[in-house]
């Protein structure tokens, strides 16, 4: 009998802890966008945002604000948004918002912005 009840909490954690870590992975915790709001930020746009050119330090400072690797990622942030004029919403991801941003690529084949 000690056995089962022991057997049981072990399960109901592990499950416990699965459903928790996968609210981290599908919630927040990535900061994505809805589709609604990816529609919204792209209509009017052909590829080109609407910052200017001054704009860019400030917003690119704000998306790379949480990465280990804050030298390079400010560098081609800032060098993608002067071309582009646009800095996705968020720290990670939702690159989609900005297709100029999302569609350059390095000469290796892999994306050239942050």
């Amino acid at each position: 009998m000690a056995r089962f009840l022991i057997l049981a909490l072990l399960f109901s954690f592990i499950i416990f802890t699965c459903v928790a870590s996968s609210e981290v992975v599908g919630g927040a915790g990535y900061d994505r966008l809805s589709e609604e709001q990816v529609r919204s930020a792209q209509k009017g746009r052909d590829g080109q945002g609407n910052l200017r050119t001054s704009q860019c330090p400030g917003e690119c400072t704000r998306r790379c604000s949480r990465t280990q690797y804050h030298k390079p990622c400010i560098f081609f942030c800032q060098k993608c948004c002067r071309k582009c004029l646009c800095v996705p919403p968020g720290f990670y991801g939702n690159k989609q918002v900005c297709s100029c941003y999302n569609n350059w690529k390095t000469k290796r084949g892999g994306p050239k912005c942050p």
